[in-house]
């Protein structure tokens, strides 16, 4: 991991740039009076495009922060600067088309949409929590919030250092996640947006029903994409801090 930028924001939260490899990606660290020593940590998804999503980012990491977590980020593979996929073009172009025909979007188009992106991004927010627990203001427990759900499902299946999650619903599933959902066992605050367009809120709805974990939470609000509640953001927050928070963590685990 290599440190490119470090500029100071609101509260202290400490904000800094990084490559991992390649791979671009942001670190916000919370001020003194809010960190603990050393502090959790939150991953932050997003649907990809960095630069475009950096100030939502922000937001979510300048909460988080005052909370006591640090949160990071990477951009994800074919997205933003890093080398697009020939592969990852042709499906979002056939999405586009079938969407615009007003077709049905099928499993096999799904499949190349998403799960592509899964196998090589996963290992990569891997990577990104190896670097991120040898600096010596951080340390686990680690979370996942928000980006595609795949992926979060992903991660909490192969990621044992992952202790809760905060899912989007919403984003196109294929139906091999489905049963990975069933092998999650840490506690999930799925979120749902009832009246989104592009959602198919059923499969949303059996998603959540498979999810394997003991504590599973759905909140489903009335609204589109874009219209999620203010009071949204301070219960995934105050989820985090229950799962997250270094009270919270039983002495030995971490």
């Amino acid at each position: 991991m290599h440190f490119t930028s470090e500029t100071l924001l609101d509260d202290g939260v400490v904000e800094r740039e990084f490559t991992l490899g390649e791979i671009p990606g942001i670190l916000w660290t919370p001020g003194s009076a809010s960190a603990s020593a050393p502090a959790p940590l939150i991953l932050m998804g997003h649907p990809g495009g960095l630069p475009y999503m950096r100030s939502r980012l922000t937001g979510r990491a300048l909460r988080s922060a005052a909370d006591g977590f640090a949160t990071a980020t990477i951009e994800l593979p074919g997205s933003g600067d890093r080398a697009p996929s020939a592969q990852a073009e042709e499906a979002r172009a056939d999405l586009r088309r079938t969407i615009t025909a007003g077709e049905p979007v099928d499993d096999e188009l799904v499949d190349r949409l998403v799960l592509p992106l899964v196998e090589a991004s996963v290992p990569e927010w891997q990577a990104l929590v190896d670097a991120l627990l040898a600096l010596p203001d951080i340390d686990g427990p680690v979370g996942f919030s928000g980006g595609f759900i795949s992926i979060g499902i992903r991660l909490a299946t192969v990621e044992p250092r992952i202790a809760a999650a905060g899912l989007f619903a919403g984003s196109y599933v294929p139906r091999r996640m489905f049963e990975e959902a069933r092998r999650v066992d840490i506690p999930l605050h799925v979120l749902l947006q009832w009246d989104d367009e592009g959602n198919d809120r059923q499969a949303a709805l059996d998603l959540f029903d498979a999810f394997g974990s003991q504590e599973k939470t759905l909140q489903a609000n009335l609204g589109g994409h874009t219209g999620v509640p203010a009071f949204a953001g301070e219960d995934a927050a105050r989820f985090f801090t229950r799962h997250l928070s270094r009270a919270a963590v039983p002495a030995g685990n971490g």
